[in-house]
């Protein structure tokens, strides 16, 4: 017979902790005046924990093949609890080059969390990079007015950041007003105080917006209402440049934006106007329009019979499912076409064609015998690859909630896709419903993709 003291033993380990006996190692927990300490013995800590078994803290050596992505992400935090600054840059830069699909794919908590913690500063940047290119993703997100103000800074303190500078302000100011809920949302209604609760709110904000790049409509529209929040000498100067070109300005004049430029169409010769498409040309949409009609023979430009009329451009309208259904839903003969770059930097144009309507009362597989996926040639890809449905049952998916565009269970394409992530492109490789495989990766895989721009166009027949 076993006689059995846990209790005792355990009780015996508590008295030992709070006497602080024989301690080797103090734990500091708080922070300021509320810090605590605990006096504590490595051998038990060891023991008790795997964590502090690991061999990195003597070795230097940490092996990262059995970790999960979340598990070296949030390593990554706990590294810099401990002030292991080595590790974190490693391990920074091990996500970035390694995992930046997983990144991506959990994008608003990595951004979240990159900025708690103001010492991540390549994730920082690598996440700004994404959002200057696509700044809707966070400007225009449920999230915003509670961003946190480090990570709004560092965004509109971006010379590429690609919005008008009047938008910038007016979010801005949302997001200032927002940090203060006894503020209404019609300033004519607050007194002199209520402007400065707004101006210190918004101070480290205010000196990185373009005033001199607004219009004097745009200035007279949204920047007068909150004029007081405004230096004095900045609000003397930036109306009176506004009625006087001779006007010598004080005040700090920031560069414009450099807004990224796209090359026009070449459809019209007579005036300048925007593209159709700033993902395909004029020979990818003939040669779209061909695979529509089955002909042999490729459509050349100016015979192509249907007209791409723009439904949905991700970077202006948002890359998640719900811009998909919000602008996509009951429309019938669609394309979409998506630029997206993997883990090799090669830029690839994938699509498909859907001839009947994308319906968010459905949910689930919708039967259609003459939709097709499609790659593009371009730069880096020589040849177009068709792919027309073979299993006509599982051709299209409807679903509300998670996915937007999606073609085939197998051998197809989703984007905007699961839970609402953003900017995602999913393919998949797998002998079944469509003819083709229209990518470059092995038989039988899935290949994730991060989406550079996606649009969606309903196309019609041009009229004579």
């Amino acid at each position: 017979m076993s006689i059995k003291h846990f209790e005792k033993l355990s009780n015996n380990y508590i008295e030992l902790l709070e006497k602080g006996d024989d301690f080797n190692v103090i734990i500091k927990v708080g922070k300021s005046k509320d810090i605590k300490e605990f006096k504590v013995h490595s051998a038990i800590l060891k023991y008790r924990s795997s964590y502090f078994r690991d061999k990195y803290i003597y070795g230097g050596f940490i092996s990262l093949e059995s970790f999960d992505t979340q598990l070296i992400f949030d390593l990554i935090l706990v590294a810099d609890e401990f002030v292991l600054e080595e590790l974190v840059d490693s391990l920074e830069t091990y996500l970035i080059e390694s995992k930046a699909h997983w990144l991506r794919t959990h994008f608003t908590n990595v951004y979240k969390m990159c900025f708690q913690n103001n010492k991540l500063k390549e994730l920082q940047n690598w996440c700004n990079n994404i959002l200057a290119k696509y700044p809707n993703i966070i400007f225009d997100s449920e999230d915003f007015n509670s961003l946190n103000e480090t990570a709004l800074v560092s965004l509109i303190k971006r010379d590429d950041l690609q919005m008008e500078e009047v938008k910038i302000w007016n979010y801005v100011v949302k997001w200032g007003i927002a940090q203060n809920p006894n503020l209404t949302s019609d300033p004519e209604e607050w007194p002199y105080e209520n402007f400065m609760t707004l101006k210190d709110t918004m101070k480290n904000c205010l000196s990185h917006i373009r005033y001199f790049q607004m219009s004097g409509e745009d200035i007279a529209n949204y920047v007068l209402p909150y004029s007081q929040i405004l230096e004095k000498q900045l609000w003397r100067d930036l109306t009176k440049s506004h009625f006087s070109s001779n006007h010598k300005v004080i005040s700090t004049i920031l560069p414009p934006r450099i807004i990224l430029k796209t090359e026009l169409s070449t459809r019209s010769t007579t005036r300048s106007t925007e593209p159709f498409s700033t993902v395909i040309n004029e020979e990818h949409a003939a040669e779209i329009a061909s695979w529509i009609d089955k002909n042999n023979t490729t459509y050349s430009i100016k015979n192509n019979p249907y007209e791409f009329k723009l439904l949905l451009r991700g970077s202006k309208d948002g890359f998640t499912c719900e811009s998909f259904w919000n602008l996509c839903n009951k429309k019938a003969n669609t394309v979409t076409v998506i630029n997206v770059k993997g883990n090799d930097n090669i830029e690839r144009i994938f699509g498909g064609y859907n001839p009947l309507e994308w319906d968010n009362s459905k949910d689930g597989w919708e039967r259609c015998h003459d939709c097709f996926v499609f790659s593009l040639k371009n730069n880096a890809i020589q040849n177009s690859i068709l792919s027309r449905v073979k299993d006509p049952n599982t051709a299209i998916y409807h679903y509300y909630d998670n996915y937007g565009v999606y073609f085939g269970h197998e051998l197809g394409m989703f984007v905007n896709g699961y839970n609402g992530q953003e900017n995602a492109c999913y393919t998949y490789y797998y002998p079944g419903n469509f003819e083709k495989q229209i990518d470059v990766c092995p038989p039988e895989t899935t290949q994730d993709y991060f989406v550079n721009e996606y649009e969606v166009f309903q196309i019609h027949k041009r009229t004579k």
